[in-house]
């Protein structure tokens, strides 16, 4: 018995007639008598009542039918998954981020663009930094991550280069250079800094203070913030300023004011993290969709301009 025993019974119990039926599946009427003639033999059991002007469906035919029209269905969304696995627009995508960047427009709408593009992929989205995110692709508890390079030295990650953020100062509102819509870093070496830890994002961290130190000054740190999105309700409550990406203009917080900086400025840079290896058809499809989005739409980041 195989599919094709399957299809012959359905095709004919829906026509009633196994010429009908013959014409419909494209065969001649004899092949296809004898094909249900071995189908009943193997299956012990008659399907059909033979009739002057065609078939009718035994007591075991229609307790049968729903059964093979069951298996003919599996058989079609077996290989309608498969198809769409070997595409791409199947399966369930689990993608890391790095701190703040759910906040960079580009992103969210890559997002939106790929569940549109492949409706039938479950996406699941988390937030970390970057070493956790390395250890999550490596554990195989997320398939593509978002960071921001470097990576640790033992990652055993790919890396691949996807964008570069321009970043802005935060001040707490009504500091004395709030009516500045731009600012060197050497105005501002005694007001405390405030930054995250160099673990949570080493890149982000060591460019802010490369950007210093290329303005001739150094900064005077002052609190950490548990995160990148941790800066801004401190520069708000006044304990220090900060250099952060600029997306996180997004967040609304009444008490801070952001500035473009005058050069040397940093750039908070974001990459694509994956495991070594070959890619599955999936995540080379999201790779796809998301260059092309941080490529058309980077002016969408950049029109976020400062106060």
């Amino acid at each position: 018995m195989d599919i094709r025993h399957f299809r012959y019974f359905v095709t004919v119990a829906e026509t009633g007639n196994i010429t009908h039926a013959a014409e419909k599946l494209g065969m001649e009427q004899p092949p296809l008598s004898q094909q249900i003639r071995q189908l009943e033999t193997m299956l012990k059991v008659s399907l059909f009542r033979r009739q002057p002007r065609g078939v009718s469906l035994t007591e075991a035919g229609r307790a049968l039918l729903p059964h093979a029209r069951l298996i003919l269905d599996l058989r079609r969304q077996f290989i309608e998954n498969a198809h769409g696995l070997s595409r791409g627009e199947k399966g369930h995508l689990r993608i890391g981020l790095a701190g703040a960047v759910p906040l960079l427009p580009s992103i969210p709408f890559a997002v939106r663009q790929f569940s549109n593009i492949a409706p039938g992929v479950t996406l699941s989205l988390e937030e970390s930094n970057t070493p956790a995110l390395c250890e999550a692709l490596l554990s195989y508890r997320i398939d593509i991550a978002i960071l921001r390079p470097p990576v640790p030295n033992d990652a055993n990650v790919q890396v691949i280069p996807l964008l570069d953020e321009p970043t802005l100062i935060a001040l707490p509102k009504g500091h004395p250079f709030t009516d500045q819509p731009e600012i060197h870093l050497s105005k501002l070496t005694s007001e405390p800094l405030i930054i995250f830890p160099r673990e949570l994002g080493p890149g982000f961290f060591d460019a802010i203070l490369a950007a210093y130190r290329d303005a001739g000054v150094t900064p005077s740190l002052g609190q950490q913030a548990p995160q990148i999105t941790g800066t801004i309700p401190l520069v708000a409550a006044g304990l220090g300023v900060s250099i952060v990406p600029q997306s996180l203009r997004q967040l609304h917080t009444g008490g801070v004011t952001f500035h473009k900086i005058a050069n040397p400025a940093p750039h908070a840079t974001l990459a694509i993290g994956l495991r070594m290896g070959e890619q599955p058809p999936l995540i080379e499809h999201f790779i796809s969709v998301l260059k092309q989005t941080c490529q058309s739409d980077d002016l969408l980041m950049h029109d976020l301009s400062p106060n």
